[in-house]
């Protein structure tokens, strides 16, 4: 996003349903965190969040913040870099060992 959008821009991203590069399903925008010096969206606070990732790390109706510069797409949804999946590989490591 841009330093020239429009407010309402912002506004819709929230409703909107984020996923990874690879298409794994994150959760759901809730609100976005803001650089009122910079005019700039510095974070996606989530809610909705995928049980595939955040089961055991994040109390069921919490949410998470994740930065804006994981953000790689705004469309009819949100892509984020696979970073999040990070999540997904650790609980698995964690179950194996």
């Amino acid at each position: 996003m841009n330093a020239d959008a429009a407010p309402q821009e912002i506004t819709n991203l929230v409703g909107r349903e984020v996923y990874s590069n690879n298409g794994v399903f994150v959760g759901e925008v809730e609100d976005v965190r803001l650089d009122l010096d910079s005019q700039a969206v510095t974070g996606l606070a989530l809610s909705q969040l995928s049980d595939e990732l955040f089961a055991g790390r994040i109390e069921p109706g919490k949410g998470v913040m994740i930065p804006y510069r994981w953000v790689r797409a705004v469309g009819d949804v949100i892509l984020v870099n696979d970073t999040i999946e990070r999540l997904k590989e650790e609980n698995e490591e964690e179950a194996v060992a």
